[in-house]
């Protein structure tokens, strides 16, 4: 009997010791689900397509779509109070290219509020002076990125996410706004990262190459998805539901111990009437412990 004792109390200690393991925070793989969206900008020259005709179909599609983290691009200040209203359960950070406070576009990182802690956050330019506002290179107008270090309730885990719109003119901009990400992840390649937007970039494109390189930590959701992805290879429309470019050129990547189980390309429409002229790509994630 008293062997048997013996094993008991061993393996009692041994199942004690397996659940405190798993319930430590960080040891689960906790889904993660990322948005990039470009919501086009208020003009009134898009008539029967300009924001206040499809606001609300903005605000369903992202309410449907439940994004944890969520990238917006071309977002101007009264389209992001807007959105702010409409999706209460979001915190979002960034600021206007323009002068750096509410002038201009907005590149918003939104999080669910109820999933993540703020940990840090902040906003820079993709030119020569990363922290003044302006144009670089040979860009149309000034670009940003925005960023957030999030501390995930459910985990544990950190995560570092960053959502950007390249120019779509330049050519010298789009490559050198490719380094400087790669600059931004390196800062450290092994916490698990998100980086998303609208690229303009196609996938035979330099910048695409710069950022999916050997040398680079980042890999592209679509070529690393587990399931086949879902939706049309194209993501920017010009509000025609039927075409489909060849390639997308708005992209999720993700670096460190990040897993990708679904991709898609959403293309929600109401009777052919689309929400923006891009579709959004949703990404399904899971970060390994």
């Amino acid at each position: 009997m008293g062997g048997l004792k013996t094993i008991a109390v061993v393996l009692l200690g041994l199942c004690l010791a397996a659940c405190a393991h798993i319930s430590q925070p960080g040891q689960e793989r906790v889904p993660l689900r990322a948005m990039t969206y470009n919501i086009r900008l208020d003009i009134a020259s898009d008539g029967e397509n300009a924001w206040p005709n499809r606001r609300d179909l903005v605000a369903a599609l992202i309410r449907r779509k439940r994004p944890d983290i969520l990238g917006m691009q071309e977002v101007l200040l009264h389209q992001k109070r807007y959105l702010e209203d409409a999706l209460p359960g979001y915190a979002m950070v960034g600021a206007a290219r323009d002068d750096g406070g509410e002038k201009g576009e907005f590149s918003p990182l939104a999080y669910r509020t109820d999933r993540f802690d703020l940990l840090q956050s902040g906003t820079f330019w993709l030119s020569p002076t990363p922290d003044t506002p302006g144009k670089g290179w040979d860009a149309a107008y000034p670009r940003v990125a925005t960023w957030a270090r999030l501390r995930d309730r459910r985990s544990g885990r950190t995560l570092r996410v960053l959502n950007t719109h390249f120019d779509h003119v330049g050519q010298v901009a789009r490559a050198n706004s490719a380094r400087m990400i790669l600059e931004w992840v390196a800062q450290s390649p092994a916490e698990p990262t998100v980086v998303m937007g609208d690229f303009n970039a196609p996938t035979d494109s330099e910048p695409y190459a710069i950022l999916t390189s050997q040398a680079s930590p980042l890999r592209a959701s679509r070529e690393i998805s587990a399931t086949p992805p879902y939706g049309p290879t194209g993501t920017f429309t010009g509000w025609d539901i039927s075409s489909n470019s060849a390639s997308p050129i708005d992209h999720v990547f993700v670096a460190g111990p990040v897993v990708v189980e679904r991709y898609a390309v959403d293309t929600q429409h109401w009777g052919g009437r689309l929400p923006s002229d891009h579709y959004p790509v949703v990404v399904d994630l899971t970060i390994d412990p």
